[in-house]
């Protein structure tokens, strides 16, 4: 599609976006300094916000490494952002367990290019999408090559399964006509895709769906253009920095051992150990884009869709999504996602309470989550 002369000019309020002015932001000396040591405690948080989906962390550390070396990166808080700055966010959607997935530093950056070729909008500022192992952080190479702050209003504070239920709220907005550019694939096995889609928030995030299946399992994206105002009112704000102090916990109890770091972040999460034991009755399956499948841990049967969505025991639901239901490898201390998952692996199983965690309105959506019980076949809705 040839964008050059797209008129997008709105915002969910209703505003200008194209036209308003916005004041320029300076990073520098402001907000939390991303340096390699913050990356160990997000990389660490996050994927333990993500609830058994979110990412992979080895790659998020590849990628967030990079950006780290490339600039003075800064986390701020979305009260320094001017409120009718636009606000873009970045994501990953795709099967975490997808053999085929190939993406480069280069795509993450070339999704901000195509918004700002197909688009007239006044980008003010990045946001995540969500919080996982790289999720947590999405957008820094696209801040770094940029130059667009990072600002801590993550649209979720969990990782979750359908774009959809990272919206903020815009898919209730009767007349908001989203933007998405996504990018992934590899060149050489003629997977490459760069897709850019204007619509509503279900069609096109259906569209980045399929374009992830046709790349071999992923692609970066870059969408849902709000302004600050909006973003303040419906996004998880401060999920980022809460990913932080998690991964501190976690880590300062793993100095004395694996089992000190598991009880350490779910005093911080003020969450519990469901069981412990070796994975037994595991099954993962890759279909539509997403992994779907159980596990079992010491009698605790668990199912997922990319993040835990049940666990019971006993015939009793111990914890229920958006509840936040995680494994922790109780040798090395490792989280480890629904895609590391592997039968007879020796792990924790932890859970904490929705209400402890920092979650977007979409969390509590019985509409958004009946999708899920009939991926995963459990009842959710009631546990709300």
């Amino acid at each position: 599609m040839d964008g050059a002369d797209r008129q997008v000019k709105w915002n969910p309020d209703g505003t200008c976006s194209a036209c308003s002015e916005r004041k320029e932001f300076n990073m520098k000396n402001t907000g939390m300094k991303l340096t390699k040591e913050v990356l160990d405690d997000i990389l660490t948080g996050g994927t333990i916000l993500g609830g058994g989906g979110g990412g992979d962390p080895v790659k998020g550390r590849k990628y967030a490494r990079t950006a780290v070396d490339y600039a003075d990166l800064r986390l701020v808080s979305i009260d320094d952002i001017d409120e009718d700055a636009v606000l873009l966010t970045a994501s990953l959607v795709g099967a975490p367990n997808a053999k085929d997935q190939y993406m480069t530093a280069k795509d993450l950056a070339r999704t901000i290019e195509l918004i700002r070729k197909n688009t007239d909008l006044k980008l003010g500022g990045i946001i995540t999408n969500e919080q996982g192992g790289e999720a947590s952080v999405n957008g820094w190479i696209q801040a770094a090559v940029s130059g667009l702050p990072l600002v801590d209003a993550p649209c979720n504070g969990r990782a979750h399964p359908t774009g959809v239920m990272g919206s903020m709220n815009l898919h209730k907005i009767e007349d908001y006509r989203t933007v998405q550019a996504c990018v992934g694939g590899n060149p050489e096995t003629g997977s490459r895709v760069e897709c850019f889609f204007e619509g509503s928030i279900e069609h096109t995030s259906r569209l980045v769906r399929m374009a992830s299946i046709e790349a071999g399992g992923l692609v970066a994206v870059a969408r849902n253009p709000v302004t600050a105002a909006y973003a303040k009112k419906n996004c998880a704000v401060g999920g980022v920095s809460f990913a932080v102090e998690t991964g501190r916990a976690f880590r300062a109890g793993l100095e004395n051992s694996v089992e000190e770091a598991v009880k350490s972040v779910c005093r911080f999460l003020g969450g519990s150990i469901l069981s412990r034991g070796e994975v037994k009755n595991f099954s993962i399956e890759t279909t539509g884009g997403f992994d779907v499948g159980f596990a079992e841990v010491d009698g605790c049967r668990m199912t997922f869709w990319n993040e835990y969505a049940t666990a019971e025991k006993d015939g009793k639901r111990l914890a229920t999504f958006p509840d936040l239901i995680m494994t922790i490898n109780a040798k090395t201390g490792e989280p480890v996602t629904t895609a590391m998952m592997e039968e007879g692996l020796d792990v924790y199983v932890i859970a904490a309470d929705k209400k402890n965690l920092k979650l977007s309105a979409t969390m509590y959506d019985p509409e958004l989550l009946r999708q899920t019980e009939e991926v995963v076949g459990q009842d959710l809705v009631s546990y709300l």
